[in-house]
């Protein structure tokens, strides 16, 4: 059993930018950000192999966001910039048992999930 803590969301401007975290109990395979707005479906944001050596993105964030880990810290990252008010919404980290090079974007790929950290985008 993994479990999953994020941290670092918050309230800021059009425009600013924030780095999430997640720290994980134990090992971890590939990962991922997915994200919730009010009202909506759980959507996939991005994922990161185990190795950290690929990425994946969702089209809205390609080149706003960018995921990252530490496996010797058991952590996860995601760096957003250029945050939009279209991007408020809660944040929630996953871990797969999968350790293969693919894109892992939906969330029955997911064993583990954080609790989620808010993040709000004002005008």
């Amino acid at each position: 059993q993994v479990q999953l803590v994020e941290s670092g969301g918050g309230l800021v401007q059009a425009g600013d930018s924030l780095r999430l975290s997640c720290s994980a109990s134990g090992r971890t395979w590939n990962m991922g950000w997915f994200r919730q707005a009010p009202g909506k479906e759980r959507e996939f944001v991005a994922s990161i192999t185990w190795s950290g050596s690929t990425t994946y993105y969702a089209d809205f964030v390609k080149g706003r966001f960018t995921i990252s880990r530490d496996n010797a810290k058991k952590s996860l990252f995601l760096q957003m910039n250029s945050l939009k008010p279209e991007d408020t919404a809660v944040y929630y980290c996953a871990a797969s048992d999968s350790f293969a090079t693919i894109r892992l974007s939906t969330i029955r790929e997911y064993r583990y999930w954080g609790q989620g950290t808010q993040v709000t985008v004002s005008s």
